[in-house]
């Protein structure tokens, strides 16, 4: 559904697989580990458990993008490729560049309100630049997930330490390309720069999306994926590239 569908007939792709991290969606009941390499592990035996079999490209949006990241550096026998999109690592950004602090206050208020609609109307407002034709459809949706498939404060709060404690690894040896948003409100997009001129990977930039690129332009990012799939990237080349959207 959504960005899978518009993959999968952009890319021309045989099989575009949305795999649900510990603690969310289809897995909301289980416990989400604290470490990146865990939910590396148990992502890795769902697909296994799924009969899904490796190798697999990668596009990780946000914490995604660094269970990618990890998951090319600890099994890079599994990995073709990874598409970073808004993600940080530390290392390539200060703590008040890998989450804003002006998202402190809103997020943490949010929270503990206990209310469903302020929470998911202030992740809305804080991770999407797009003015929506329903929005209220679009809140009303998430509701629906939420309720059906709820993350627990516990678990978000869990996620939350995961992708604070998760540390800069070597470059992964695969191929990657880095998209970032230039209006994300909640990951500074310096953060992408810098892992881009690092690892030596391509970088594209949207200049009006927010932080939830699948949400804000899918098919944008479905064309930029499609593209440098085309391009068979072959990993490190000296200096990388930038382009604007």
């Amino acid at each position: 559904a959504g960005f899978a569908g518009v993959l999968a007939a952009r890319a021309d792709a045989k099989a575009v697989v949305t795999l649900d991290l510990p603690g969310c969606g289809t897995r909301h009941a289980e416990r989400s580990p604290v470490d990146i390499d865990a939910i590396v592990a148990a992502s890795r035996a769902k697909l296994a458990e799924r009969g899904i079999r490796p190798p697999y490209r990668f596009i990780g949006l946000s914490l995604g993008g660094m269970v990618a990241i990890a998951w090319a550096t600890r099994q890079p026998q599994d990995v073709l490729g990874a598409v970073l999109v808004n993600t940080s690592v530390h290392g390539f950004g200060a703590w008040h560049e890998r989450l804003r602090p002006h998202c402190y206050g809103p997020l943490l208020a949010a929270l503990l309100s206990g209310d469903a609609v302020v929470m998911e109307r202030t992740i809305l407002r804080l991770t999407s630049r797009r003015q929506h034709a329903d929005r209220q459809g679009l809140l009303s949706e998430w509701l629906r997930w939420r309720r059906e498939r709820p993350v627990s404060r516990a678990n978000a709060l869990r996620q939350l330490v995961a992708a604070a404690r998760y540390r800069m690894p070597a470059r992964p040896p695969v191929p990657l390309l880095v998209l970032a948003s230039t209006h994300d409100e909640l990951v500074d997009p310096i953060c992408s720069r810098r892992m881009a001129r690092a690892w030596h990977a391509d970088i594209a930039w949207h200049p009006t999306a927010g932080h939830d690129l699948p949400l804000d332009d899918a098919d944008w990012l479905a064309r930029e994926v499609a593209a440098w799939l085309e391009r068979e990237p072959r990993g490190e080349r000296g200096g990388g590239s930038a382009r604007n959207a």
